[in-house]
């Protein structure tokens, strides 16, 4: 009887980490996207792949640092003093996801990052506080709204990739942090969303919005996992906005600002030293990732809004660098034209003008040629923002960004 125990008991828990080691979408997946859309076609799909898993390992290495407590890891935030942010929190989670089966070790990396994420709640519970000093310390409790959405995709990702039930339930999670990003990160007037959780109703800012955070990806499988039909009017509110921005004030090149002020009347783009520097209403380091958030809906869905807003996009970058990925600059103003001082190579502006050229064939050969460019440079030679950017792009670039349903 006592040994019919012991096997029953060890069958029980090999049985439990075997299941908890199960990758459903194990890397590379080799995703078809949209009609009509396309891949760098240069390399073989295997190279496409290969260049991937080795920025990762690399990226890995240097960015993902063990926390203060057992099993905590978080994502190195590298500049200014800070040990971790939410943003590239969220950036770190959905990547794990993403690279499992690559990576033998993605899912316990991943359940460190999440632990890390629940080990630093902001005001409200399931939001994360924005930033942390050294040593693990909240530099205060407010959120910040990008890096909780990338949290709560993460979590159905992560759903879809390993189940929910081992020890942490992601969909439940994510359920959770989504309910509350609705309550507090989206402007229930508008829909469109706020920049952080401390922006309250009757605050100045409440109609105010910064671009990168609009992610009509995420935003459709928040919907789907909650059934809360007021995704539906983010996505749209959000398009209708962009696509007046960028005929309003961006009519040559089609570029969105960093934020843009007064959404529920006369749009417009945020005057400078609106936030964080002079350049807060031109087509600087957020906005830069509009581009990459936008297409990828276009290459999961197929939602022509989204392929429009390219477009215009594409057909201007190609002309500005005559076909050269070597004459993206690092800031535009909204016309279209090289912010004083910024012509140098940020990979944060590369990406994601690569990834936005998948959306249409005719911009295969500047395709194949900004991703060649893209991959040349050195992680040692770049940061935190940087080096996230180019590897979440190169997922996407490779084919191998899946989506949750």
């Amino acid at each position: 009887m006592r040994k019919w125990n012991w096997l029953v008991i060890f069958l029980y828990f090999a049985n439990m980490y075997a299941y908890a080691q199960v990758t459903a979408k194990p890397f590379p997946q080799h995703v078809q996207y949209s009609k009509g859309s396309i891949k760098p076609n240069q390399v073989t799909q295997a190279r496409l792949d290969q260049l991937t898993l080795n920025f990762y390992n690399q990226w890995k290495t240097r960015y993902v640092k063990p926390g203060c407590h057992p099993g905590e890891y978080y994502v190195w935030y590298e500049l200014k003093g800070k040990q971790c942010v939410s943003e590239g929190q969220g950036y770190g989670m959905i990547i794990s996801v993403l690279m499992a089966g690559a990576d033998s070790s993605a899912k316990s990396t991943y359940d460190g990052l999440y632990k890390y994420y629940k080990a630093h709640p902001g005001v409200h519970p399931y939001l994360m506080a924005w930033a942390q000093n050294k040593n693990c310390t909240d530099i205060d409790k407010s959120s910040a709204t990008d890096g909780d959405m990338d949290i709560a995709y993460s979590l159905l990702l992560a759903n879809k990739q390993w189940g929910s039930n081992g020890r942490i339930n992601y969909l439940k999670e994510a359920k959770n942090i989504i309910a509350v990003i609705m309550q507090h990160e989206i402007n229930l007037h508008t829909y469109s969303i706020l920049l952080s959780d401390g922006v309250e109703y009757d605050s100045k800012d409440y109609n105010d919005m910064r671009s990168s955070d609009f992610m009509p990806a995420n935003f459709r499988a928040f919907q789907n996992a909650t059934n809360d039909a007021r995704w539906g009017k983010v996505i749209s509110n959000g398009y209708t906005l962009f696509s007046y921005i960028a005929q309003t004030y961006s009519e040559d090149a089609g570029l969105i600002p960093d934020f843009i002020c007064h959404v529920n009347k006369n749009p417009a783009p945020s005057p400078p030293h609106y936030l964080e520097s002079r350049f807060d209403g031109s087509y600087y380091y957020n906005a830069c990732r509009v581009p990459w958030r936008v297409a990828t809906d276009y290459l999961l869905t197929g939602d022509v809004r989204a392929k429009g807003i390219n477009d215009k996009i594409n057909r201007w970058i190609r002309e500005t660098t005559k076909g050269n990925p070597d004459n993206i600059s690092a800031g535009y103003t909204l016309a279209g034209n090289d912010l004083k001082a910024h012509y140098f190579e940020a990979l944060s502006f590369i990406g994601p003008f690569a990834v936005s050229a998948m959306v249409d064939s005719k911009n295969q050969q500047w395709l194949n040629a900004v991703w060649d460019y893209l991959v040349n440079f050195k992680l040692l030679d770049y940061d935190y923002y940087d080096n996230s950017i180019k590897l979440l792009n190169m997922i996407v670039l490779s084919g191998n960004y899946w989506k949750v349903s």
